[in-house]
């Protein structure tokens, strides 16, 4: 099967990072999962003289946003401009460089997203059919996945989405969900028949076999890799590409009045369109960068899906689209020991971190960075990130650079010295900085920017070392001369810190090339110089007064935003305790005969096998004491058949038999859930309870 997978212009970058929605600010999870990667990476590729579009924009179409707007007593149009321009601004003071920061309503995305659903329905790669939707009567509308809440298939989650279950990760459809309740009213919705527009991605199984499964086993992460195979492998099905909305992109053919495009389709057409809008205004042609480039998604863990099998198998379907070359997905990053929660405001704002910690942007940049959450969830605590910038920003980089800039301006005013003869240690200190350009980029091009930073701050040390074995606050007392070899040596270290630090530290990088006065060098030194050459800065050049890269974190300014977290923590056990949200509410009073009719016994699993085509389903034999008898129990995504056989549990031994599958069930294991969520067998706290015996 051909796909067009390999860019011809190997110099050429389109890189996309997740498009937020605007139903809230920026936090740090975002960052460390998307952004900082995303623009570390665009930085780097700039440096090397590559072609580079640096893609983003606000998604600002789907329920998520008509929530918030419901929420708040505003329209959705107030919604999406209050919360794109925060993010914008934050993305900006942030440092993220994007070549082009766009919106999904911006009419180019309109025009650009309804173009390529007109393609594909006039290429026949949809299917149109009739088919039952949750719809709320008391609001007389349909509900978006979004809308939908109950009790997840697959984890029992209670609080699970229509759309995905945010404790388990399971995407699912509303109709899945056991329980469901409408958001808006709080009702039970009922089925209602509705036409929608779907994409067939069952057909698309062989294509992303070959594109994925093959053709990527071994340069994708292992976490992308691993949950795409798991996809593809459960089988996949048609996907609706619309919604029965009034917020949204209209579906652009006859008979679909009253409906959108779903913002999964138009959400990632929205990179399409933003690099048509920033093309056009560099007076470029934009086709290159989608027709003949190298495309790179930066996305979290929960976009995976979208960006590795629903994306491409569009762009497949379209035909003059190159795919992904890679999706270097993180994974999730906690605060504090805890998921990162928007609802429940446990989070740090980027927004009121810029406020909070002024002019210390790539203090932040530099944690999320070092803690990246890149094949497995990280933690990010403010005790740590006190030291990431005491111990490592103060006290490696920022201290070297430091000395170095003091001493060069007592000794020589402020003049490169010129070197007389070089030692071994000097030479071979040269030699090994040499090194650290070629380690930074092969890590940077793998995507392993956790590393990569590392051997940055790596040369900080080198120059610290270097210092620190040939004290030349005590050589020049004796051998003034050796000593102007010896800064001259740390100044090249230095001006080498300067431009590797660019891709992890721009505003340092900045302030540093300033101190340096790299506008005034003759030529400016390069990436490549340092691997290759070992004078980047001249004798003769004079370099600017010392200012202090990074300043010490104070254990005041943890402590406030520990206590600010304490407070969060403390309402949000507060409105729980009113709430009564862990606990179901009691239901109606029943009779004592009521309970009496229940047969409920104690059994033993004795032998147990998956249902053939269905992943949920187990069948169980249960000795119930008065008899051994076949039970259809929804536990296949929970246990292994080997690890609950002999298991001793509860059962309702009298419940009327019913076929599922065509094997008919004769009763029902008891379950519940613990604290994690994680469903749990009902059994017997004494080991000598026999089979059958009742439970009164």
């Amino acid at each position: 099967m051909e796909y067009n997978d390999v860019a011809k212009n190997k110099n050429r970058f389109t890189i996309t990072a997740a498009l937020p929605y605007t139903n809230g600010p920026i936090h740090i999870g975002h960052l460390a999962g998307v952004y900082v990667p995303a623009d570390i990476f665009a930085r780097y590729l700039r440096i090397q003289g590559k072609d580079v579009a640096f893609i983003g924009g606000s998604d600002e179409h789907g329920v998520a946003i008509s929530m918030k707007a419901k929420k708040e007593g505003v329209s959705p149009q107030q919604i999406i401009d209050k919360y794109h321009h925060i993010i914008k601004n934050s993305f900006q003071e942030f440092g993220i460089s994007f070549d082009n920061y766009s919106r999904t309503s911006n009419e180019i995305h309109h025009k650009t997203a309804s173009e390529f659903f007109k393609k594909l329905y006039e290429d026949g790669k949809f299917i149109e059919e009739e088919t039952e939707q949750l719809y709320d009567q008391e609001a007389e509308q349909f509900l978006a996945d979004r809308f939908v809440t109950g009790t997840c298939p697959k984890c029992q989650f209670e609080a699970a989405y229509g759309d995905q279950c945010e404790n388990c990760g399971s995407s699912l459809n509303a109709t899945d969900l056991i329980n469901p309740k409408s958001t808006i009213t709080g009702s039970k919705p009922v089925l209602k028949k509705t036409k929608h527009w779907f994409l067939p991605l069952d057909q698309y199984e062989r294509f992303l076999r070959e594109w994925v499964i093959k053709g990527h086993q071994k340069d994708w992460k292992p976490n992308v890799y691993g949950q795409v195979k798991s996809w593809i492998d459960e089988g996949l099905k048609p996907r609706a590409v619309t919604r029965d909305l009034d917020w949204g992109i209209p579906v652009p053919v006859p008979g679909a009045e009253g409906k959108v495009l779903y913002v999964w389709f138009d959400a990632p057409i929205g990179y399409i369109s933003s690099t048509k809008e920033w093309a056009k205004s560099q007076g470029k042609d934009w086709e290159p960068y989608w027709k003949d480039s190298r495309l790179i998604h930066f996305i979290g863990k929960d976009n995976i899906v979208f960006h590795c099998i629903i994306f491409p198998s569009m762009l497949q379907a379209h035909g003059d689209y190159i795919l992904p070359e890679n999706v270097p997905a993180n994974e999730f990053l906690n605060l504090e020991g805890q998921k990162l929660s928007t609802s429940k405001n446990w989070a740090v704002w980027l927004h009121e971190y810029l406020e909070e910690f002024p002019d210390q942007q790539d203090v932040l940049r530099y944690t999320l960075t070092a803690n990246a959450p890149q094949t497995k969830d990280n933690d990010f605590t403010w005790k740590d990130f006190q030291a990431k910038n005491n111990n490592e920003l103060v006290a490696i980089f920022g201290n070297f650079v430091n000395r170095v800039t003091v001493l060069t301006h007592k000794y020589y005013n402020g003049n490169v010295p010129e070197a007389g003869e070089l030692t071994d240690r000097d030479l071979q200190t040269l030699e090994e900085l040499k090194s650290y350009p070629g380690l930074i980029s092969n890590l940077i091009e793998k995507y392993r920017f956790r590393e990569a930073a590392a051997e940055l701050i790596a040369v900080g040390r080198l120059g610290n070392k270097y210092l620190a074995e040939e004290e030349p606050w005590k050589v020049v007392k004796q051998d003034p001369q050796r000593v102007k070899s010896i800064m001259y040596v740390a100044l090249q270290i230095a001006t080498a810190l300067a431009v590797l630090s660019e891709p992890f530290l721009p505003f340092t990088s900045k302030k540093l090339k300033g101190i340096l006065a790299f506008d005034n060098l003759q030529t400016l030194p390069t990436w490549e110089q340092i691997k290759n050459q070992t004078e980047l800065i001249q004798s003769g050049h004079t370099i600017g007064q010392s200012v202090l890269l990074f300043s010490k974190i104070e254990d005041e300014q943890v402590q406030k935003q520990l206590d600010k977290l304490e407070a969060t923590k403390k309402k949000n056990q507060e409105e729980n305790l009113a709430n009564n949200a862990a606990v179901e509410p009691q239901k109606d009073i029943i009779e004592f005969d009521d309970f009496t009719k229940l047969d409920i016994r104690t059994g033993t699993i004795l032998e147990a096998h998956k249902m053939p085509k269905a992943d949920k389903l187990l069948v169980l034999k249960v000795d119930t004491g008065i008899d051994v008898r076949t039970i259809v129990s929804g536990i296949a995504k929970d246990f292994k058949t080997e690890e609950i056989i002999g298991k001793q549990v509860t059962v309702l031994v009298n419940l009327a038999p019913r076929k599922l599958r065509g094997v008919l069930s004769e009763g029902m294991i008891l379950m519940t859930n613990n604290r994690s969520g994680k469903i749990v067998f009902i059994n017997p706290d004494e080991q000598e309870v026999s089979n059958g015996t009742a439970i009164r």
